[in-house]
């Protein structure tokens, strides 16, 4: 896709959410520095981070089908690591302090305030997201990546707190440096290898909200499902923070583990079986949504068979790089990503996301320009394969010749089994207007019958 120019208003606002961020991060490096001291610090850095590249590798492995922009992934995971540990931490630490002052308990602050102040931290990154570059959300999926690598940074930030304070720091001043690696080892198994899922866990149903908010073009559902999703973050926070309280209070640990296991891994599990669904749910969209363009002649069915599942694309690229090297490969991922593009445009019209004379308008622009990019990247491959049928499509039959010389018109199978593109019979419609009812104004000249 063509990129936006960096006009002298976006570059302030780039300009001014870097510096805020970076200057949250110097906040959080001199605090933990502080606090710490050098050597737990960098012991901390090094063992938290060590978790990071797998949790962010799951996240990155639902957002396969169309890879939403690095940028917004690394603001994400910025936002969470600092801007949320520093929000999070002096609101915590203020919170402490009145409780003590008050004559109550400090473990009232881990369930009363830091569920609400560091879920709705967490969560603003991509609600801001949400507000600016509402077209970067593809649905539910995109609401679980963008608030899970935030969950991952603030998670990461939190565990060296606690591996180099409270672990290493805390062992080292009491019986020397052996201790305070032995204990650095002890939360690393219990906080990272056995809970590492309970931040990202409990952000997710925050993305999940956000998700329904971006796909629906209803306005109360706009405001109440991340409304929802955020309180019930909250909950599943404050009662994971709960447990150890009253195992400590009660001396019966039971509690930590009837609550682990019968109310944070059901929930994990539903959520991981929901993220997959979701995946799967975002290939088979190509196949209800992309037939318009086949029946007006943009695309042919085989083409629309080799989206619906990664097994699919994978298959369409080694035969691409077959049949046009590695300038074919690169050309089939950009199709694949251009396809799905298009077939999320078309749903989001379907279901009248866009509604302001400025944003159809957007719409009708974005689709076009996908619709040339997708036409550019055939050009890489179509008719070079001399294993492949000599044919066309006509929008509706294939017209095939025959080893005898003759031809004669086929009827498109339910259920295309070759899954490479072929020759159109004819270029397709003019890309500059849009299907009466569709997008704006009526066009100045028709489109095939079938793409309404």
């Amino acid at each position: 896709m063509p990129l936006r120019r960096l006009g002298w208003r976006r570059f302030l606002v780039l300009a001014g959410v870097v510096l805020f961020i970076a200057g949250c991060a110097v906040f959080m490096v001199f605090t933990l520095g502080q606090s710490l001291g050098v050597r737990a610090l960098l012991i901390g850095v090094v063992a938290a981070i060590l978790p990071v590249p797998v949790l962010v590798a799951c996240f990155l492995w639902l957002d396969r089908y169309e890879p939403e922009p690095l940028k917004y992934l690394i603001f994400c995971f910025a936002w969470g690591a600092f801007v949320s540990t520093a929000a999070s931490l002096t609101v915590n630490e203020f919170a402490a302090a009145r409780f003590a002052d008050w004559g109550l308990p400090a473990a009232l602050t881990g369930v009363l305030v830091a569920p609400f102040i560091e879920e709705l931290t967490k969560a603003l990154g991509p609600i801001l997201l949400l507000v600016f570059r509402r077209r970067e959300w593809s649905g539910i999926t995109d609401g679980l990546v963008y608030c899970g690598l935030s969950a991952v940074g603030f998670a990461m930030v939190e565990n060296i707190l606690y591996l180099g304070g409270y672990g290493y720091a805390t062992g080292a001043d009491r019986y020397g440096p052996a201790t305070g690696t032995q204990q650095v080892i002890a939360i690393f198994i219990v906080r990272i290898l056995l809970f590492g899922f309970a931040h990202p866990l409990f952000t997710s149903m925050t993305g999940v909200g956000l998700g329904v908010a971006a796909r629906t073009a209803d306005r109360r559902v706009r405001v109440l499902a991340p409304v929802a999703g955020l309180l019930l973050a909250m909950m599943l926070h404050g009662t994971w923070n709960l447990l150890p309280t009253l195992t400590q209070a009660t001396g019966e640990a039971l509690i930590m583990l009837y609550g682990f296991l019968g109310l944070m891994v059901p929930i994990f599990f539903g959520m991981v079986g929901l993220a997959v669904w979701l995946r799967a749910w975002e290939g088979r969209l190509t196949e209800r949504t992309l037939p318009d363009y086949v029946h007006a002649g943009w695309l042919s069915p085989p083409e629309v068979a080799a989206l619906s599942s990664l097994g699919r694309r994978h298959a369409a690229r080694s035969w691409a790089r077959r049949v046009a090297g590695d300038a074919g490969v690169r050309a089939m991922r950009g199709y694949q990503f251009a396809a799905t593009r298009l077939a999320l445009l078309r749903d989001g019209s379907l279901r009248g996301l866009d509604r302001k004379p400025a944003d159809l308008e957007r719409t009708a622009t974005e689709e076009r320009e996908l619709l040339e990019a997708i036409t550019a990247y055939r050009s890489f491959f179509v008719g070079r394969d001399p294993q492949a049928p000599a044919g066309v499509w006509d929008g509706s039959r294939y017209h095939l010749r025959f080893p005898d010389g003759s031809q004669r018109p086929v009827a498109a199978p339910e259920e295309p089994v070759v899954p490479i593109p072929v020759v159109l019979a004819a270029p397709p419609p003019p890309v500059g207007h849009a299907p009466p009812g569709w997008y704006g104004p009526p066009p100045a000249a028709p489109w095939p019958s079938g793409h309404q």
